[in-house]
């Protein structure tokens, strides 16, 4: 099991989710959690199909920091 790093975004009516490391594979929701959930069954799905069609699979490589200023 692989464990990507995820970027939520608060969007003007909902949130938005993406995973650095898996171009392509987004997902949005009502909610922080929602988005979160929905982003989980995309990238699932988005991994699926590339499996199926033979692409090698992104391995999760970025990380986070925070910055005071």
């Amino acid at each position: 099991m692989a464990e990507y790093l995820i970027v939520i975004e608060r969007a003007k009516r909902n949130f938005a989710a993406y995973a650095p490391d898996v171009p392509g594979c987004v997902a949005t929701g009502a909610t922080r959690k929602k988005a979160e959930a929905n982003f989980r069954e995309a990238l699932r799905m988005h991994l699926e199909g590339l499996r199926a069609e033979g692409y090698p699979i992104p391995k999760p490589t970025a990380s986070v920091a925070r910055v005071a200023i």
